[in-house]
């Protein structure tokens, strides 16, 4: 007599994100094709608003595992269903940087041009484009290394359009001068340090900013703590004399024996994501 078959269990389909691609629009403040990333929820409703994070170095989306990110914390709910945008790089070094100046190599000289581009040209698009929220409070921008730079610079500029920023092992030794330099001084030369105490408090901005003690092996004060740490932990001096509040306004999370890789910043993103998007 044959045995009858194992009744089959039905499968139950799993929450997923999907990804959809913008590519080969022209703009001519970069005077180049764009690639944008979005990450949308499964069954859109275009009658809400979604929150709305940004990111640079969109093309590292995949090995820091952003959709998968996305699809735990809301699945556990630890936050709401959000929109994401990853930008694709050009020329970083260019295209990254701070807004209102060059580094002492020239560096950067396109900075204020990708910030608009962000500003005047992406974000009305994803308006136009999705059911995101107007709410600066719930708008957030994001970047690894000089990707975390330039989002800095684009939130400290653009208060009305974003309240939140992420960085990921920041490039904020960006600075006018070489550091090896007679003259170079920290307190003088590093450029997003020099934005922040020479601009006005902007209020109900929130900052979480991320380091790997391992991020790397440069000291520039021979102070026994490597440039990254030292770097943000001074940023963050400034942040606070500037009126922001730590544990407040301002999240630290150093990793250790964190790299600066995407390895790492995978770590790191579901604490960023839950503290800038997190349920209560």
């Amino acid at each position: 007599m044959e045995k009858a078959l194992p009744t089959e269990e039905p499968v139950v389909p799993t929450y997923a994100y999907q990804s959809e691609k913008l590519t080969g629009i022209y703009t001519k403040l970069l005077q180049r094709n764009v690639e944008v990333e979005f990450f949308i929820p499964p069954n859109l409703d275009r009658h809400r608003s979604y929150p709305l994070l940004i990111l640079n170095d969109g093309q590292d989306s995949e090995g820091v595992k952003v959709k998968a990110a996305l699809e735990r914390l809301v699945s556990e709910k630890a936050i709401p269903e959000i929109i994401v945008a990853g930008v694709t790089a050009g020329d970083r070094m260019q295209e990254y940087g701070v807004s209102f100046r060059t580094d002492y190599h020239g560096r950067g000289k396109h900075a204020k041009a990708y910030m608009d581009y962000v500003v005047k040209e992406l974000l009305p698009y994803i308006s136009y484009r999705f059911p995101v929220t107007a709410d600066s409070r719930q708008r957030a921008i994001a970047g690894y290394s000089l990707g975390g730079l330039s989002a800095m610079d684009i939130v400290w500029n653009n208060p009305d359009q974003f309240g939140k920023v992420g960085v990921f092992s920041g490039s904020f030794w960006w600075r006018k001068r070489d550091a090896g330099s007679f003259f170079y001084s920290d307190y003088r030369d590093r450029l997003m340090h020099l934005q922040v105490r020479r601009g006005k408090f902007k209020p109900g901005l929130k900052f979480w900013l991320q380091t790997g003690t391992r991020d790397e092996d440069m000291d520039r004060n021979k102070n026994g703590v490597i440039d990254s740490i030292d770097d943000t932990m001074d940023l963050i001096s400034e942040l606070t004399r500037k009126g922001y509040r730590p544990f407040h306004d301002i999240q630290y999370l150093e990793i250790k024996d964190g790299h600066h890789n995407q390895e790492t910043w995978a770590t790191a993103m579901p604490y960023f994501l839950t503290w800038a998007f997190g349920n209560p």
